[in-house]
């Protein structure tokens, strides 16, 4: 029985996540399962506090904004004429849209609404915003050769489909 978190590692981690006046961001509602060794499951900031970590342990890791979901980027707030949406848009809506070159799709949220224009934010709603999560290691597991092939969890708690 494995209990410490190495390299293709299976992690389950009970978290939660504050803002840093201490504004829960997320109740860690459903436990976190994600593949450790740079497969980009989470943060790699937390994940390097996690390293070597054992089921039971608890940690704090603050994350300034550029070690999660990057710095608030003006650039990425656009005015558009209202006729490139539909009829029934409202603030807070989210949508996709593809860059130029069909790579990238980048998630906007409509933030503004006025004289026939629409305003919109690429940002991410927590861009600009340092994260303190609070985890504690629920279980470890070695990962299954396909998991490590796959790069990702399978099965309970894993979120992809082939």
């Amino acid at each position: 029985m494995q209990n410490e978190i190495v390299k293709n590692s299976v992690v389950t981690l009970k978290y939660t996540v504050r803002d840093p006046e201490g504004a829960v961001i997320d109740d860690g509602e459903h436990p976190l399962v994600y593949l450790h060794g740079g497969y980009d499951g989470i943060f790699p900031l937390l994940e390097e506090a996690l390293h070597g970590k054992k089921v039971g342990e608890q940690l704090q890791v603050k994350l300034q904004p550029e070690d999660a979901f990057g710095d608030y980027d003006e650039e990425l707030i656009l005015v558009e004429d209202a006729k490139l949406f539909p009829d029934n848009i409202e603030i807070g809506m989210s949508f996709e849209r593809v860059s130029e070159d069909g790579e990238e799709d980048m998630i906007y949220r409509i933030t503004d609404i006025a004289d026939g224009k629409v305003v919109v934010d690429g940002n991410h709603p927590l861009a600009g915003v340092a994260l303190v999560f609070d985890v504690t290691v629920a279980e470890v597991r070695a990962a299954s050769a396909e998991e490590i092939t796959h790069g990702h969890v399978h099965g309970p708690g894993g979120h992809h489909h082939h």
